[in-house]
């Protein structure tokens, strides 16, 4: 009867109604997605600091895995068809299917990864973390290599096809081409924007994804092609389609643009519940995308429609900040919700909730690991300090937060800010 009730509970967890496609099963926003070479299986990590595995014919979560200790912020397949993940715990894992506990685990990062990539050839798994560096792990065991020289975070990283050079790029507004024979220094192509991501094109192009909305074009030899916007707000994650032909961006106000590359033109965009989408990826046919976002679901779409494959929920409920419409300073917060709540009740998330923090102490929230680093710093939350944090960003003015990198250039959204988070988050 146990086991019944059981199979019972577990069933209506990861349940997924076959006519919508649509992945549910995640307790927290899902930051990453990747789809396996075949088409048949795509993995998900989340804020939850869990990873699924799916099965996309079934549409159902056929492997939970738990390792990390905090969000699961980078996902990929490897040729042999295991799994890795890669953690803000600074932590990478490869899993092998069914199995409960990682086959590889892999340990040097001082701060969160956030992204991974395998070398086509499956030698290597290469990290990119917010200690500034790339670290490059050999499967068949032995010392990582350390790649430093970025000088802020490295939010991505990627392997030519020939697996003969590895593409970095991070929020110092560099793109670093790698040589991975020999101890060569790197090509570096500095753009006009931080970067949050990257990708390569099948003909070996760069594109990086700019903090301004802007794509960012580069040769395989680090010369600049150019850019164009692809949305207004931050891009936040990029995925090339097999063949070359399409990009998708995925940006902070729930939004992918699909970009014909070779055009360089927005040729349809995808509209989801206005909530982030973290992250993007493209099917083996290169018309179906995934994406996984702050609504903790995983998302299927036709790229060349623009629709959803199948029905999918679209209930306002869903959006926290639907109380506050037309609300400037609402609309600003909209990018830190994956992280935060304002009220009590819905508690913590990757970050604390932000209910009654005007007056508190930073890190004293009750009830949150906070770093020890932002124990130590002498700070109180007011709108003047709230201001300045976005002002000059997370890692200057709050050094070894966890908090992702970001600034608001203008001054009449800082206040529209303050004066809605003064509003929504005050005690009740």
């Amino acid at each position: 009867m146990v086991m019944h009730i059981v199979l019972i509970l577990i069933f209506a967890i990861f349940w997924i109604d076959p006519a919508s496609a649509q992945l549910r099963g995640h307790g927290g926003p899902v930051r990453a997605v990747a789809v396996s070479p075949d088409g048949r299986t795509a993995i998900s990590g989340s804020f939850d600091t869990s990873a699924i595995r799916w099965t996309l014919e079934g549409n159902a979560a056929a492997q939970v895995m738990r390792f990390h200790e905090s969000a699961v912020n980078a996902v990929s397949f490897l040729p042999d068809g295991r799994l890795a993940t890669g953690g803000e715990d600074g932590r990478i894992a490869v899993w092998r299917a069914e199995q409960p506990i990682p086959a590889l685990t892999y340990q040097g990062h001082t701060a969160p990864i956030v992204s991974i990539a395998v070398s086509p050839d499956g030698a290597m798994i290469a990290s990119a973390s917010w200690d500034r560096t790339v670290r490059l792990w050999p499967l068949a065991g032995g010392a990582p290599r350390v790649l430093e020289g970025h000088t802020q975070n490295v939010n991505g990283v990627a392997f030519t096809a020939d697996s003969r050079a590895l593409i970095s790029a991070g929020y110092d507004a560099t793109i670093r081409i790698w040589p991975l024979n020999g101890n060569g220094e790197p090509l570096v192509a500095t753009m006009p924007a931080a970067l949050n991501a990257v990708a390569i094109a099948n003909d070996g192009e760069i594109v990086a994804a700019g903090a301004d909305g802007k794509l960012f074009f580069v040769s395989a030899t680090g010369v600049s092609r150019g850019s164009m916007e692809a949305a207004e707000t931050p891009i936040i994650s990029i995925a090339v389609s097999p063949d070359g032909k399409l990009i998708a961006a995925a940006g902070i106000r729930g939004s992918v643009a699909i970009v014909d590359r070779k055009e360089r033109k927005v040729v349809r965009t995808l509209v989801g519940p206005g909530l982030p989408v973290w992250s993007v990826a493209f099917f083996p046919d290169g018309k179906t995308l995934l994406s996984g976002g702050a609504d903790r679901m995983v998302r299927r779409w036709n790229a060349e429609s623009g629709e959803h494959v199948g029905a999918v929920p679209m209930s306002s409920g869903d959006d926290p900040l639907t109380a506050y419409a037309g609300d400037r300073g609402a609309e600003v917060y909209r990018a830190c919700i994956a992280c935060h709540t304002l009220s009590p009740d819905e508690g913590n998330r990757a970050g604390p909730t932000l209910a009654g923090i005007f007056g508190r102490r930073i890190a004293t929230l009750p009830g949150y690991n906070f770093s020890e680093a932002l124990k130590k710093l002498n700070i109180v939350w007011t709108p003047e300090t709230v201001s300045r944090l976005f002002e000059i960003g997370p890692a200057a003015y709050t050094p070894g937060t966890k908090m992702p990198e970001q600034t608001i250039g203008s001054a009449e959204d800082r206040k529209a800010l303050v004066d809605f988070l003064t509003r929504a988050t005050a005690k009740r």
